[in-house]
Parts: structure tokens; C-alpha cells; sequence
């Protein structure tokens, strides 16, 4: 860790870090339930958030930071005990496209990290704008560091456009049209604005 300012700045930096660390260990613990495990929980999350540009199985990997090899078993696997299903994506039979089952769906409404959601939440206003802005400049920076995609929302991307006029609004890197739900979805191909 580089030092910057005072020997309690490198304290609390570190500090910071060691709590974070075990925070992270501890929600990852309540992902063992309902029959499945961590990487499976993630990879449930991961689809109940990304538009259908981002639903491949590769997309997936980059997102979670896992090998190809490690994803593909994880979707195996979901498929397996009736979460995720596998169809063709449209105009390329070679690209799968993954999609939670109503089973899927359902097992997702009693996300065990739901409980940490809430606890954000309950933060007084000014303390969760800053615990997101903290968060989100970590993950940025994290991002930087290893040339990772940003995995964005559609409607803060510069591929987005606003069509208006009650129109849906559209995606110029794959010319298509967007829902309002479309919107609201992460993408792989996401570029900040």
C-alpha cells in the first residue's frame, strides 16, 4: 500500500481494508443455502441484472471474474435444478443466451444478501451517498487496473440514446431498440459517458 499522508492515514486505510475483507467473507458465507453455492448465487444475480446483450455465458465470466471453465460448470449446474435455461441467440446460433426460470425468479426473492440491502438503506442519506460513491470509486478504480468492462447501466452509456416522444429509446452499438426496463440493465459493452 503506498503511503500518503500521516502514519494514521496508512491505519485507517488498512483498517478499512481488513474490515471490508471480512465483511466480504461474511456475506459470501450466506450464500451457502437453498441448495447452492456461492459462485451459483452470483451467477443468479448476474443474470437477474444483465440486458440481453450481456446474457452469454462469457459475458458472465467477466463479470464475475471467473474462468470460462468455472462459469460453464455453474451453469451447468443451475440448469441442472431447473434456474437458468439456455436458448440460441438470435441471428447466431453459436452465441447461447442464458434466462432465469420462474423457479430461478423465485429462489432470487429469498436472496439471503436482501438483509444487507436493506441495512444500506437504513443508512441516514448523506452516509449511503457517500458509502456508494466510496464503493463506486473502489470498483473503478479496480476496473482501471485490470482493463476490466464496466458493466454499466444502458442509460449511462454513451451507446445510449433517448428517442422521446414516447418512442423506446435505442442502443447504437447494437442498433436496437430499448424498453424502459431495457434501460436499467447492466451491459458488457458499456461505456461511461
Amino acid at each position: 500500500m503506498a503511503k500518503r499522508g500521516g502514519d494514521d492515514e496508512m491505519v485507517a486505510g488498512a483498517e478499512s481494508l481488513r474490515q471490508f475483507t471480512r465483511l466480504s467473507r461474511l456475506l459470501r458465507a450466506r450464500d451457502h443455502s437453498k441448495g447452492l453455492n456461492p459462485a451459483q448465487w452470483e451467477a443468479l444475480r448476474y443474470l437477474a441484472i444483465a440486458n440481453r446483450f450481456s446474457n452469454t455465458p462469457g459475458a458472465m465470466a467477466r463479470y464475475l471474474g471467473a474462468t470460462k471453465g468455472t462459469t460453464s460448470q455453474t451453469v451447468l449446474s443451475l440448469e441442472k435444478k431447473g434456474l437458468v435455461s439456455k436458448q440460441a441467440k438470435s441471428g447466431d446460433q453459436r452465441q447461447t443466451g442464458l434466462a432465469l426460470t420462474d423457479t430461478g425468479l423465485a429462489i432470487l426473492k429469498g436472496d439471503a444478501l436482501a438483509a444487507f440491502a436493506d441495512d444500506i438503506e437504513a443508512l441516514k442519506p448523506k452516509m449511503r451517498r457517500r458509502f456508494s460513491r466510496a464503493v463506486s470509486d473502489l470498483l473503478a478504480s479496480e476496473i482501471g487496473r485490470l482493463e476490466e468492462p464496466s458493466f454499466g447501466v444502458c442509460n449511462s452509456c454513451r451507446y445510449f440514446r433517448e428517442v422521446g416522444n414516447g418512442e423506446a429509446s435505442h442502443c447504437m452499438k447494437f442498433s436496437a431498440s430499448l424498453s424502459s426496463a431495457d434501460e436499467m440493465l447492466i451491459c458488457v459493452e458499456h461505456v461511461a459517458r
